[in-house]
């Protein structure tokens, strides 16, 4: 891609963003509680997306370089707004999950997507201070890993384990980027691995959300766990090729909850059909591969670890939301990036997007240079 992975990073983007708005627009006003003015949601996440561009734009005008100077006052930030979600009075629990604080003007906020960003970050600054470090025990696997580890526990213990799942992923490959050894990082694989089954089978609800997935043609699970995906199933199903058209999709109508925002894309393929889903995974196909391409032509290694970690970001959630509203992952509660309906996640996620224009903008690309001509000569005929 080179030059020109900014562009197609940026018009992929906006594509999922313009599809985002209009999917609300035709899902928002079957929403619970949107009675008196069922484009509310739409409204809000106009808003929304303005302050995001503005974000991105401030994020992609500044010189990335400067995060490295100041990695540690934002990691403590972010820990502490994760924090603050275990605080009565200050959090905001929805359907026994604490997630959200309260804040002035503000409103509900999502301390865990700062946190996402905050965390590559640091890990990015790290690995490039300590770059002759990568591979010892304490600066290359046990202090990164505490950077990392401590943000990913207080996520996962307020009870958002696809976040945490998340964003764990991505500081994984960031740390097998910058050099930690195969070794330890296996270990640790293995350890998250049956620390997640140990989660997952002393939790009566997770084990349920686990066992509906395996059991998914089960008419009762049809009716009970494993409702949501089941209705998800049957959007994209009776979708086709080219969908009901907009606005005509069925499941919407109070079948298929939270159709606006974890569950948005198989509306999508009711309504837009397979062309449309498909169309959403190219895009950020074409995000991923963008970004990585921006961070390939950094211009210096914590360029190169962050642009790594930030399509990480973006994509992993994106590909954990496909996973789960086709049946192939369970039930994790993740918003599909850029479509679904949430302020947070939206600022944020294009502020993202922004860090990666920036790192383009500084990156480097070699000039392609004329091949050497040696004793040319020139014949001329004469007629």
């Amino acid at each position: 891609m080179g030059r020109r992975a900014a562009i197609i990073l940026c018009i992929s983007v906006a594509v999922l963003v313009a599809l985002g708005l209009i999917m609300l627009a035709s899902t928002s006003a079957w929403a619970y509680g949107m009675d008196e003015d069922p484009y509310l949601l739409v409204k809000r996440q106009g808003i929304f997306t303005g302050v995001g561009l503005l974000a991105a734009l401030v994020a992609g005008c500044i010189d990335y370089r400067i995060l490295r100077r100041i990695w540690m006052p934002l990691l403590i930030a972010g820990c502490v707004l994760l924090t603050l979600c275990y605080v009565p009075g200050v959090q905001v629990v929805v359907k026994g999950e604490a997630r959200w604080i309260w804040a002035p003007v503000i409103g509900r906020f999502q301390p865990s997507e700062v946190a996402k960003l905050v965390v590559i970050i640091a890990l990015a600054a790290w690995f490039a201070q300590h770059q002759a470090e990568a591979r010892s025990f304490l600066r290359g696997f046990v202090l990164p890993g505490l950077l990392l580890g401590i943000p990913v526990a207080l996520i996962f213990f307020e009870k958002d384990m696809g976040t945490a799942v998340a964003l764990g992923g991505a500081g994984f490959l960031v740390m097998f980027t910058a050099g930690t050894r195969v070794s330890l990082l296996s270990l640790v694989a293995v350890v998250g691995i049956l620390g997640l089954y140990k989660a997952v089978e002393s939790d009566p609800y997770r084990r349920m959300k686990f066992e509906a997935l395996l059991n998914l043609d089960d008419p009762e699970v049809q009716r009970k766990a494993g409702y949501q995906q089941y209705r998800a199933k049957l959007a994209l199903a009776s979708g086709g090729l080219l969908g009901a058209g907009l606005g005509n999709g069925a499941e919407k109508h109070g079948y298929l909850p939270e159709a606006h925002t974890d569950f948005i894309f198989p509306v999508a393929g009711e309504e837009l059909g397979l062309l449309c889903t498909l169309g959403i995974v190219f895009c950020f196909v074409l995000i991923s591969t963008s970004g990585i391409s921006i961070a390939l032509h950094a211009s210096d290694r914590f360029g190169k670890l962050l642009g790594l970690g930030l399509t990480v970001v973006i994509t992993l959630p994106a590909l954990m939301n496909i996973g789960v509203v086709t049946s192939v992952l369970p039930n994790t509660g993740l918003p599909l990036p850029f479509v679904s309906y949430g302020g947070t996640n939206l600022i944020f996620t294009l502020a993202a997007v922004g860090l990666l224009v920036s790192l383009h903008r500084r990156a480097y690309y070699a000039e392609c240079a004329e091949m050497p001509v040696i004793k040319e000569r020139q014949l001329a005929l004469k007629i």
